[in-house]
Formats: structure tokens, C-alpha cells, sequence
């Protein structure tokens, strides 16, 4: 099979993602064509049943994630499967098997379904209010299919981070977090949390969605405490992917 082939018979390595393609090729690329690639994943069920759900493909896996229409963690956003598809189609250059991945703002599991059936080890947070649908999505899409099977923990953004997740026994080889900033008023709370949770070789893969000027100062105010590389840029949906690290440490 060619490397950037799959079962599902489309490129699996955007050009901006693919440090080795030709510059003028990843300025050349549509970005639309990509965009069309990621929403493929997504089904919708046949049969409608009572308990409403959303079908995605990724790593060789249906997935099927209940989804609820009452708060914001309780839906799949498109940043989800724009960071789902990325670790997927890059997972030698972000090799998750075996390491120690923390997902923030985790809502329905999706992007940390996605990371354990890779074979990481999986921690998904989210509010009190979100975990039972988070718990019951995780354990109905990897129980049986996983290396390490997920965990999922109660994380309010900036609460009682030392009593939940003492330093000594966090060692997170990444963060991923998809769509965690928008208009709610715990954006410092988040960039404390971030900080908190990132080790000197952790790195961050965080997938943001532009809607309003809030958005741009919180990435400045992020720079201010990591080394911040945009990875990738889908214009058409206003979404970023970055990369980060804490600053004055070396990248990968």
C-alpha cells in the first residue's frame, strides 16, 4: 500500500502537514479538497434510532459517538476531526504508541478515541457534567480494540490542579486539546491548565477554530509562555492547527 493511500482511496498526508513536499506544491494545494477528505469520515446512521449518534471512519474503525444538543461538550466539532485526521495521517512524525497523552476539553471522546486506538495511553478530561457521555463513547469504541484501554477524569481548567494531577505523577508526552477556545470566560483558567500540565518535552497539538478577535489575544497570550508553530491552515473553516512546546525548549 502506498503511504499515502488508504482503504478509504484519498491522500492521507496534507502537503502543509508534510514537511518534505515542495513548497510550491503546499501553496498550490486546494484546500478545499482536504477539507473534503476530513468530512468524509464522517457517516450518518441509516436507521434512526432514539439515542441520537454520529458515525465516524478512523484507524481502520467505525466509530460511533452519542452525541446531545444541550451544552458544547456534548457535540463533535469539526476541529475534532481535523485533529483526528492529522493524527492519524501523520502518526510516524507523532508516534502516540505507548506515550502518555492528556486530552483537555476531551467532550465526546472522539479525539481521544482516535489516540488510544493508535495505541497511546489516553487520559480524557472534561467537566463534571460531560464525563458520563465521555465515558460511555470511549468504552463503547476501544473496549477490546486498544493497547492501553482510556481513562477519563474530571479537569475544571485552573481548579485544584495540584490535588488532581500532582507534578510527581504527571509526565505527559502530549496534549491535545480541539476547539477548547472560544467565547467563555475561563480563557486564562485554560492557559493556566496548559501551562500546569506541560513538561519541558511535552508537546502540544491544539486545533483552534477562529470566530472572534478573543481567539487572536489568546494566542498571544499562549506565546508568551510556549513556542507556538502553526502546523497547518484549512481557510476555508477558519481552522488552525498548532504545535507547541514551553519556550527555550527544543522541538522534535
Amino acid at each position: 500500500m502506498n503511504k499515502k493511500t488508504s482503504k478509504y482511496n484519498y491522500p492521507l498526508i496534507h502537503p502543509l502537514m508534510d514537511r518534505e513536499a515542495p513548497k510550491e506544491n503546499r501553496q498550490d494545494y486546494e484546500d478545499e479538497q482536504v477539507v473534503a477528505q476530513i468530512m468524509a469520515r464522517c457517516f450518518i446512521p441509516t436507521l434512526i434510532t432514539t439515542v441520537p449518534w454520529e458515525g465516524f471512519h478512523f484507524v481502520g474503525h467505525e466509530i460511533r459517538i452519542n452525541e446531545a444538543m444541550d451544552c458544547y461538550g456534548a457535540f463533535v466539532w469539526s476541529s475534532a476531526l481535523v485533529l483526528c485526521y492529522f493524527l492519524e495521517t501523520n502518526a510516524k512524525q507523532y508516534n502516540v504508541v505507548d506515550k502518555n497523552v492528556i486530552e483537555i476539553g476531551a467532550g465526546t471522546g472522539l479525539v481521544s478515541i482516535v489516540a488510544s486506538l493508535l495505541g497511546a495511553h489516553v487520559t480524557a478530561t472534561d467537566l463534571p457534567e460531560v464525563l458520563g457521555n465521555l465515558q460511555y463513547n470511549i468504552s463503547r469504541n476501544t473496549k477490546m480494540k486498544c493497547k492501553h484501554p482510556p481513562q477519563v477524569k474530571e479537569l475544571s481548567w485552573g481548579v485544584d490542579l495540584d490535588k488532581n494531577f500532582p507534578r510527581s505523577l504527571n509526565n505527559f508526552d502530549y496534549i491535545l486539546a480541539a476547539d477548547v477556545v472560544y467565547a467563555h470566560p475561563f480563557l486564562e483558567e485554560l492557559l493556566i491548565t496548559f501551562d500546569y500540565l506541560c513538561k519541558e518535552t511535552t508537546i502540544i497539538l491544539w486545533v483552534m477554530k477562529f470566530r472572534l478577535e478573543k481567539e487572536n489575544k489568546f494566542v498571544d497570550r499562549f506565546r508568551e509562555l510556549f513556542d507556538l508553530e502553526e502546523v497547518c491552515s484549512f481557510p476555508s473553516l477558519n481552522i488552525k492547527l498548532y504545535k507547541a512546546m514551553k519556550k527555550n525548549q527544543k522541538s522534535i
